[in-house]
């Protein structure tokens, strides 16, 4: 069959829609937000192609996977088994790095197992293990006349008189003894210090190398190795040089003993390869002096010491103790108490205090004497022995992740991180990046034994280094923690390992591969897609790139609107045919009959601005940065060049800790000023507004409390008795109690992704009977909920504090979103533009600097229009947006552009260039530079 054929298909919002696919093509399916893009591919033709899947398996597979529901379609033909690479980042594990989720670090490990040449931690000396036979070859390779020393060693470096030990080697038969390097007669009477440490080799033979020899000289090595436990010296003392040799894996100098060389060894997740005291995490949560003294201007009794409260008298009277014995005041502020008080406060005394109690009738007083602990030490034992999670959170709070002082952050044991391949260890090699990686092994040179045994390890593990470098992935390292990637970076991630699975005749869909990625690295990516195509496959992917948009081999476009105006195919074919359907709007931009025009004037800003010096953290090399106030600010660059780096790790926490007095940690940079120009600093990012099905945007941007105070001010609830708290699903009394006002039950699928069913008590109404029969304008709180916030624009127009939060929503393009919409089921773009409906619904001070982490995500060109519209409404109040976009109709209307590059990893943390867009575009250097020229007049 050469199309996939859907028919009526009505998921969601899709009109029961008929559409023809060809199959083995790149197919990108566009249109504005909520149009209905991700309920046709994935909600529809991929939920449709697992079902098959799963009911292809045996019954006994089906029950731990649960029945699948049958999406609203009638019919699907063509269908290829279907796989879907999202944005969703699903490791938040610590344990998972980029190595591990990509299975590169798995092949590292075998390879370190079985080609890995062990050294010693202390004298880092070679641990090599041989056969008698290779030892007794190694010495015959010598020069024949060489004056040989067979030694045997005994004890190494431990103190005492090893009396018995020179007595038993006497008996033995042995004549000489080689102690500290001084050869010594076992008939003289040797006395050694106690208390020093000393080193004893017993002189089993003195040979001169010859044919004749040869014999003699086996059975004196035999002997030597068999009195050491498998250890010789050979001394030449022609050459005055020195041979160690082993039948074990151990330190022929130290004895140090290396384990067997096995795949754990090397692994941080398992116990045998860890380090014991980070467990393999690389880090370890250890108490703050920062977080326990959070204010240093405030005394003991204005609540200095942020874990007790001054007026309880347990802990009080400890504190009364040290002020009387140590003569200081506990209104003093601490930090002008000695050092050594502070010290004493934390980690506690041996000193003997004191702590004098009286009872409360005042008739009588008594004292014991005890040493004080200190307050980490309490912390630690309440953190120990408390059951309570909510205590241990509390007291985690206390705390802060240091790097492990045991491994140095790299999560290993000592043992593993001395075995290496060409003078790296496996966490060097994890510590490169995978450009660094490539170029390591692509040149790596192994003699022909370890070849044959490598060569297959070796192969994989180029491939997958290959398959990442060409999607845009290349200054990635491989021990980068995968919590910290992006979704854009997840994605790609999954689609690397996709190429290297090399399947064709499947259907993949993908979700906007090309977020976080620059116009420069979009032709990389979009050459892997269209190679997974050429090798026998069809891709659909939803995007909204321009470039992704007119390399498609065939365009399906959603449309006109979005939610109940969407729904419908507004266009689809060739790319010729979308520019030239008046219908179709994503043609519409594509074809030049709709822009986003450019300002006629650039702002200036108010003559202040925020100023980074020095900025080091990560790639970042010594940057200086100014960001003018009161203008829209654009930091660009290719992925990987020290955006987010100087954003959101040092701009963001840097500002956040001066102007609301947090305490989190901030980037390596020499200052940040300018912060008394501003009096709020907001951050909005792409996490989600919530982590339960309660979460919504009605409760986010506060417009469920209003909406429930209109409820319980009705007469029907006044005649009942009804509270707000009755309208609230959060709290018992009108909520259903079977699902907690979720809606939803969680089902854990234990080894697969927790599930979410329908309630069946209230259907997913959340609510009990008796809470619904209250109506308003006929609708019940459930169907309040249920409006879209276009319907709810409308459907509460006469109450001016709703309206006006639902208007703010509407304006961020969010109209077609229900206002009780679970936040599980928003994607990243649109938890963003909440949160953005929320600053928006507040009074402004024209003082606020605004922090955005790629607002375009996810959206149409028309959305971007309209956001536009909205970011440049706040900047024209002389507020302060800094945002990292990629979008080059973003970059192009932005009044200052800082410019970050060359390229990612080690060669970026550079500035080429800032300025506004024309001054940008003249940048030879700046990679952004010449896409924005064409875009310019």
């Amino acid at each position: 069959m050469k199309n996939l054929i859907i028919k009526g298909a009505r998921e969601h919002n899709l009109k029961n829609i008929n559409l023809e696919l060809p199959r083995d093509k790149f197919i990108v399916i566009s249109g504005l937000s909520g149009s209905g893009k991700s309920s046709l591919a994935f909600d529809t033709i991929f939920a449709e192609g697992q079902r098959r899947y799963v009911e292809s398996l045996s019954a006994y597979a089906r029950q731990f996977l649960g029945r699948m529901d049958k999406p609203d379609v009638d019919y699907i033909e063509g269908l290829s088994p279907a796989i879907s690479i999202e944005q969703k980042t699903t490791h938040k594990n610590p344990r998972s790095t980029v190595g591990t989720i990509t299975e590169i670090y798995d092949y590292l490990r075998l390879l370190f197992a079985r080609i890995g040449i062990p050294y010693c931690p202390k004298c880092n000396i070679l641990i090599k293990e041989q056969s008698v036979d290779q030892i007794i070859d190694a010495v015959r390779s010598k020069p024949e006349g060489s004056k040989l020393v067979i030694l045997s060693p005994l004890v190494k470096g431990k103190k005492g008189e090893h009396k018995k030990i020179l007595e038993d080697a006497l008996k033995s038969g042995f004549v000489r003894v080689r102690i500290d390097g001084e050869i010594l007669s076992l008939e003289e009477e040797i006395k050694l210090e106690k208390n020093k440490k000393h080193s004893i080799e017993v002189v089993v033979d003195r040979v001169k190398l010859t044919n004749e020899t040869i014999s003699r000289l086996t059975q004196s090595i035999e002997t030597a190795l068999t009195l050491s436990e498998g250890q010789v010296i050979i001394m030449d003392k022609g050459e005055g040089s020195e041979q160690y040799f082993s039948e074990k894996n151990s330190c022929p100098s130290c004895g140090f003993s290396m384990p067997e060389l096995q795949p754990r060894l090397f692994s941080f997740n398992n116990p045998y390869g860890a380090c014991p005291d980070c467990s393999g995490l690389g880090q370890t949560l250890e108490f703050s002096r920062d977080k326990i003294f959070p204010d240093l201007s405030l005394s003991f009794n204005k609540h200095g010491v942020a874990p007790y409260n001054p007026k309880a008298n347990w802990h009080r009277s400890w504190f009364e103790a040290l002020s009387s014995f140590y003569d200081f005041s506990l209104d003093t502020p601490l930090e002008d108490l000695d050092e050594k008080i502070l010290e004493i406060m934390l980690y506690g005394t041996e000193d003997k205090i004191e702590v004098l109690y009286e009872n409360k009738e005042g008739t009588g007083r008594f004292e014991y004497t005890s040493e004080y602990k200190g307050i980490i030490d309490d912390l630690k034992r309440r953190y120990k022995e408390s059951s309570s999670d909510s205590m241990k959170d509390w007291i985690e709070g206390f705390m802060e992740k240091k790097t492990c002082h045991s491994c140095g952050g790299k999560r290993l044991r000592t043992e593993s991180l001395h075995v290496k391949v060409h003078d790296k260890n496996i966490d060097d090699l994890s510590q490169l990046s995978i450009k660094e990686g490539s170029d390591f092994f692509n040149s790596l040179e192994l003699n022909e034994t370890e070849q044959h045994i490598a060569e297959q390890i070796l192969k994989e593990i180029r491939n997958r280094l290959s398959f990442l470098e060409s999607v845009g992935l290349e200054y990635l390292t491989l021990h980068r923690e995968a919590a910290t990637l992006s979704g854009g970076e997840a994605q790609r991630i999954r689609l690397a390992t996709q190429i290297g699975s090399s399947l064709v005749g499947v259907l993949y869909i993908l979700d906007e591969p090309t977020i976080g990625l620059h116009q420069r690295d979009n032709e990389r990516l979009i050459n892997t897609l269209k190679h997974l195509r050429d090798i026998g496959n069809t891709l659909i992917v939803v995007e909204h790139d321009e470039q992704t948009l007119r390399t498609a081999d065939y365009i399906v476009d959603i449309g006109p609107g979005a939610g109940v105006h969407g729904g419908r195919i507004a266009a689809e074919g060739t790319l010729e045919d979308i520019l030239t359907n008046p219908e179709s709007p994503t043609g519409q931009f594509l074809s030049g009959a709709i822009t986003i025009d450019i300002p006629a004037k650039r702002r200036e800003g108010t003559g202040q601005s925020i100023v980074v010096k020095g900025a080091n953290e990560h790639n970042l090399k010594n940057l200086d940065i100014t960001i003018p106030l009161g203008t829209m600010t654009v930091i660009t660059g290719v992925s990987g060049s020290g955006k987010s780096t100087l954003l959101t790790d040092i701009l963001y926490p840097g500002l956040n800790n001066q102007i609301n007095r947090t305490k989190h940690p901030v980037g390596e940079c020499k200052s940040i000023s300018g912060m008394e120009n501003i009096d709020k600093v907001i951050c909005i990012d792409q996490s989600a507004i919530g982590r339960t099905p309660r979460s919504n945007p009605a409760t986010y941007v506060g417009l469920f409390t209003p909406i429930r105070d209109l409820f319980a001010s009705l007469p029907d609830s006044k005649a009942r008795g009804y509270k707000p708290g009755r309208f609230s699903f959060n709290v018992k009394g009108g909520r259903c109690e079977n699902c907690q006002g979720a809606g939803t039950q969680k089902i854990e699928m234990h080894f697969l992704p927790d599930v979410y069913v329908t309630c069946d008590v209230c259907k997913g109404k959340r609510f009990n009977r008796e809470t619904l029969e209250i109506r308003y304008k006929g609708k019940n709180i459930h169907e309040v909920l249920e409006l879209s916030i276009d319907e709810a624009v409308v459907f509460f127009s006469a109450i001016p504090s709703i309206a006006h939060k639902c208007r703010t929503l509407q304006s961020v393009g969010l109209g077609y979103i229900n206002l009780g919409q679970s936040a599980l089921t928003l994607s990243g773009g649109e938890a963003q533009r909440v949160k953005l409906a929320l600053e928006l619904s507040k009074r402004q001070t024209g003082k606020t600097f605004y922090i955005i982490d790629e607002p375009t995500t996810g959206l149409h060109f028309a959305d971007v229009k309209q956001l536009l519209e909205v970011l440049q409404t706040l900047v024209d109040k002389k507020n302060t947006i800094c945002m990292i976009e990629h979008n080059l109709d973003v970059i192009k209307v932005s009044d200052h552009v800082i410019d970050l590059g060359p390229e990612g990893g080690d060669k970026g943390g550079y500035l080429l260039v800032a300025g506004t867009p024309e001054e940008v575009a003249k940048c030879k250097k700046s990679y952004t530079g010449r896409f924005l020229k064409e875009l310019l007049p």
